[in-house]
């Protein structure tokens, strides 16, 4: 079979949706239209018996729309996603529950993963959310942790989250349409790369360190790492354009869309290896 066709049979899916996919480029104001459609989307992917869990940005972006200034201090971007986090769960509560769909809020910080005896926790956690059907959300808890605000958009912690819930697939929604052989906003020539069955330095070497868009943080290398993560735990990851959610039912479906990363499970793979 088709490696592309295999993901129809994927059952629990991860699916990570970054700051950039849910706001307008240039104001940094959420995008609603697409807030509504992701919901829908995921929805009747849950409707169909899949399994789902949502990684979402945002916070940081919903809670600098409360405040006249913006500041660029750590402390400042604290407090943002300390009062954007209950906005963003707000709006992601009401349009799931229009379709009868309940969801929760799930915060995370990479040291949860550190310790055998919460990363127990939280992976029975995820475990009795997602068999009572609920569509857990997940975001990294920025109001005591600085790791996603400086280092990835959320990029690390879905691939964390997909590791210790024994994901099927991790889907990643970027301001790109996979991985390029270079930057394809600098490089016209830039070549999208299908499919990958190895993730090794020459691969670091092509990712680069920062992001394109106003509100994002994570950069390919930061995806590349999660896709590591991934593959090495045995659990394949496509990364595509947040612009087009249709992508999501695209892949799923086994169409070739965006870049696939194959699964490379490593026998002594340990996360906290990691996460460091």
């Amino acid at each position: 079979m088709d490696t592309r066709k295999k993901l129809k049979r994927k059952k629990r899916i991860v699916i990570k949706i970054g700051s950039s996919s849910l706001t307008y480029a240039n104001t940094g104001n959420l995008n609603y239209d697409k807030l509504e459609k992701l919901v829908r989307i995921l929805t009747n992917l849950n409707n169909q018996g899949k399994e789902v869990i949502l990684v979402s940005s945002g916070a940081i972006a919903v809670g600098k729309q409360a405040f006249p200034t913006r500041k660029k201090t750590l402390a400042f971007k604290q407090a943002c996603a300390s009062v954007g986090q209950s906005r963003l769960m707000m709006i992601y509560q009401k349009l799931f529950s229009e379709y009868n769909h309940v969801t929760s809020q799930v915060l995370m910080t990479k040291y949860t993963v550190e310790n055998d005896i919460s990363k127990e926790n939280a992976t029975n956690t995820f475990n009795e959310l997602l068999s009572l059907g609920v569509i857990p959300i997940v975001n990294e808890n920025d109001t005591v942790s600085t790791y996603e605000i400086e280092f990835g958009d959320n990029d690390s912690l879905s691939a964390i989250v997909a590791n210790i819930t024994n994901a099927d697939l991790l889907i990643m929604l970027s301001d790109i349409d996979g991985f390029f052989t270079d930057d394809p906003n600098t490089n016209p020539d830039a070549k999208l790369i299908p499919y990958v069955d190895c993730i090794d330095k020459k691969l670091f070497s092509k990712a680069k360190e920062t992001s394109s868009s106003m509100v994002g943080t994570g950069g390919m290398a930061a995806k590349l790492n999660a896709a590591r993560i991934c593959t090495e735990s045995g659990i394949p990851m496509v990364i595509t354009n947040g612009d087009n959610l249709d992508n999501i039912n695209l892949i799923i479906e086994g169409e070739n869309i965006g870049t696939y990363f194959e699964a490379n499970k490593k026998d002594d793979f340990d996360l906290k290896n990691y996460i460091g």
